[in-house]
Order: C-alpha cells, then structure tokens, then sequence
C-alpha cells in the first residue's frame, strides 16, 4: 500500500504541474532555443533504482554538448539563462515526465553519474534500493554545500525511513529552498565537486 501511495502521489503531482506549468516550459523551451540553439534538452543516462540505466532528461543550461563532467569546466559554458535557470531549479522541471514514466518519484536519493557506481561504499550503494528522485532528504539539508559522505548519508537515512508523510514534508521544504535559493552551488564550482577526485 505504502508503494502504491508514493506513485499515486507522483503521478497526480507530476500531471497537475505539467498542466499548471506548461506555458512556462514553453517559453523556457523556446528562450534556451534562441539563446543557445539547439538541442534544448540535455539527456544523460543515470542510474535509477536497483542502479538500472534510465535517460534523466533536464533544460540545457550550458554551451557545449552538455555531456562533459568536468565541473571545473562547468562555470564557464554556464550561461547567463543556465545560472538563472539553476538559480530557480528550473532546469529540473523536464523531469517531471522521468517521473511520470515511472524512472524517478518526486522524492528520492538524486540520480548521479553512472561512473559514480564504482566508487560508492556497500552502504552507500544501498542509495538505489528506492527510485531516484527530483528532490530528495539531502536536498532539504544541505544540497551541494554538504560533502559527499554526508549526502549518501542521508539519502540512506531517507531509505530506511521513508514514509508518505516525510515525502510530503520533503516536497514543502524543497519548495522554501527554491524560494531561498539555499545550497544550489559548492564554492568554486557551477554545482557541486565531482565525486571520485581527491579531497573529496
């Protein structure tokens, strides 16, 4: 029941805003287009629950062709509509329809980069037992300001306590950090450093 309360709640919301939302996803469609042309999506194999591959889908918010990790790069193909974007997490908004197809929830551990499996810990890993989510109980506490160990932390302190409840709450916090703009870059980089370098 519990797992059937969590997509219904996913897909109503993910419907409701899409509806709500779609004028702006046009305009942002169609600013990304003039401003950097073509592609206006940027699509990136991540891995989802159980770590299977899924295509995470977001706004461009870069020059380039979007797949380069190198976040020490990242500042400087970000554009001024990327920053204003990012500042806003309105490059998020595409992943409304992963949610829908049923690769993401609303709520949930954020779906890295592939090449991040090989350095997770056995806990760590314990991360991809849920879908991967939009926002997440790492998001609300922290963000990119908090270091990685502290970000798989609570994401497998999400897995062991997830409830309807704590997802609702999670949703109501994500929307004030939107409203702060609280944690979306780490000092130095467009987000946050790149997991697996030293010093991490």
């Amino acid at each position: 029941m519990s797992t059937f309360c969590k997509r219904a709640l996913d897909f109503t919301v993910a419907v409701v805003m899409l509806v709500l939302l779609s004028p702006l996803l046009v305009v942002i469609a169609v600013a990304i287009r003039i401003a950097m042309g073509s592609p206006v999506f940027f699509r990136q194999i991540r891995p989802g629950q159980q770590a299977r591959p899924f295509t995470l889908v977001k706004f461009r918010t870069m020059m380039g062709d979007g797949w380069q990790v190198d976040s020490s790069s990242d500042a400087a193909r970000l554009t001024r509509l990327g920053n204003f974007l990012r500042r806003f997490s309105l490059d998020e908004l595409p992943q409304l329809w992963n949610v829908l197809a049923g690769d993401m929830s609303l709520v949930g551990p954020r779906p890295l980069l592939t090449e991040y499996l090989q350095y997770y810990t056995p806990e760590q890993a314990r991360r991809h037992e849920v879908k991967p989510g939009i926002t997440g109980w790492a998001q609300v506490n922290g963000r990119n300001t908090v270091s990685w160990e502290r970000k798989f932390a609570l994401d497998v302190w999400y897995v062991d306590h997830w409830s309807f409840w704590l997802d609702v709450r999670i949703l109501v916090l994500t929307f004030w950090k939107v409203l702060t703009r609280e944690g979306i870059s780490q000092q130095g980089h467009a987000t946050a450093e790149k997991f697996g370098t030293p010093g991490r």
